[in-house]
């Protein structure tokens, strides 16, 4: 009897053991597969622990791609006057037959494509728990923050005038706003600002995405880390990489909720836009003058309107490509919108910048070719043709896992990444104001470590 009791007892000692090590080796197994999902999307919502004070505040903290928990990022928000921000939206309704309105802050932001500015800012007037995910914290209180967002709806500004013709004596109508005078407006204001002045702006966050906007105070603001579309009509004295984050348009099609395939997709290649553009948009031209017959491609001319829009909308839908080359600038709104769409972008520009590369690999949701090939002719639709089905859907896979990144008015989307991208320059910015305080100026024409130029060689065709 002793005998049974005592193998009774060892039996029992070694299953306890063997659930212990079972136990042990699970939870290790599990925290590994979190980690590695955390890492594939920093600072989401799913990265973030919200710890309530005995007062009922709430402090997040935020897994970083390296497994460790770390704060937010404080940010200040200007309380600038309101001429900047809704002064600006009722000005562009009055400008089109509206009327002044007692509460400018119940106005609507019109929709145009480069509205991150409008997100950006009601992102941070939202209370921080409806916030948990994001990069950054508000703080009240300036002596608290690490970075300062001041606001000024510099994109809208720019069209608050609609262009109109000429009046019957010849003379153009008299304009009721004026983008030049709210511009050296903002500066007056921001640069009066004791936090601008403590560090010179360097730790100031201010947007201009339209490729024009600010352009009469640019340089007043290139310490800044600038929220820009592209550098195409920057300097690399004003802009880079390095100090400054790239934003997504906004896209102007309708985001397709379908499945990938491309049974319904019976376009190859489709592009709706201007045809004529200044500047590097020359080839736009040239492409519609080699593709105009090619069997299998819709290549239009179109202005924006919402039949236009409408149009866009079903020929993306219905592609399996769609044509992205420059226009004015390097980039457009149509990568985006060809990205929601499900319709593999076909990028021809040879010095386009893109956002949130360190997260979105382009090269596997996009087919890349420098302009002087896709400009040959037949070139770019026999390459295109060589393409399989299965490599299409590949794509198509893709750009579904990514395209959260190019939905603003989603709660991990958009305004989370740029506000992860902004967070990610504290360091340098950092660096830059303790090396201020005691840089010795060196030649002008010696390269500034806070604008390092980006790559220039171009872009290399990717299938």
């Amino acid at each position: 009897m002793a005998r049974k009791s005592s193998l009774l007892k060892r039996t029992l000692a070694s299953s306890c053991i063997i659930l212990a090590l079972y136990a042990i080796v699970n939870t290790f197994i599990s925290s590994t597969a979190t980690l590695k999902l955390d890492r594939s999307f920093p600072f989401s919502s799913a990265n973030s622990v919200v710890v309530s004070d005995e007062f009922g505040s709430q402090d997040t903290d935020l897994l970083n791609t390296s497994g460790k928990f770390v704060s937010p990022v404080k940010i200040y928000l200007y309380d600038v006057p309101t001429r900047f921000t809704y002064g600006v939206i009722e000005h562009h309704g009055i400008a089109r037959g509206g009327k002044s309105v007692a509460e400018v802050t119940a106005l609507k932001y019109p929709g145009h494509q480069h509205m991150a500015e409008w997100f950006l800012f009601t992102d941070l007037l939202r209370p921080e728990s409806e916030r948990i995910g994001s990069a950054v914290v508000r703080v009240f209180d300036p002596k608290e923050a690490d970075l300062f967002y001041a606001p000024f709806f510099a994109s809208l500004s720019l069209i608050v005038n609609p262009i109109r013709p000429a009046t019957s004596s010849g003379q153009q109508q008299q304009l009721v706003y004026s983008d030049e005078e709210s511009q050296d407006a903002f500066m007056e204001w921001l640069e009066k600002q004791e936090y601008w002045k403590r560090n010179n702006g360097w730790d100031h966050v201010i947007i201009a995405q339209d490729p024009n906007a600010l352009y009469r105070v640019i340089d007043r603001v290139k310490n800044s880390i600038l929220l820009v579309s592209d550098f195409g009509r920057l300097r690399a004295d004003q802009a880079s990489l390095v100090k400054d984050v790239i934003v997504p348009y906004s896209h102007r099609i309708n985001t397709y909720n379908g499945d990938i395939g491309v049974e319904n997709r019976k376009t190859l290649l489709f592009f709706m836009g201007n045809r004529y553009r200044k500047e590097g948009g020359k080839i736009r031209d040239m492409l519609f003058n080699i593709l105009e017959e090619e069997k299998d491609v819709t290549i239009k001319h179109g202005t924006q309107s919402r039949e236009s829009r409408r149009a866009a909308t079903h020929g993306m839908h219905t592609s399996k490509f769609c044509l992205n080359p420059a226009g004015d600038t390097p980039s457009a709104c149509r990568l985006f919108d060809s990205v929601v769409s499900l319709c593999v972008p076909v990028i021809v520009s040879d010095s386009i910048e893109l956002p949130f590369e360190d997260v979105i690999d382009y090269s596997k949701i996009a087919v890349f070719f420098d302009s002087v090939s896709a400009v040959r002719p037949g070139f770019l639709v026999s390459e295109l043709r060589r393409i399989s089905k299965e490599r299409i859907l590949e794509y198509q896979r893709e750009m579904k896992e990514v395209k959260r990144y190019f939905e603003y008015s989603d709660s991990n989307g958009t305004v989370n990444e740029i506000w992860r991208q902004v967070s990610q320059k504290l360091p340098l910015i950092k660096l830059m104001i303790n090396r201020e305080k005691r840089i010795i100026h060196r030649d002008g024409d010696a390269p500034d470590c806070s604008c390092l130029c980006s790559n220039q060689t171009g872009i290399s065709a990717r299938l």
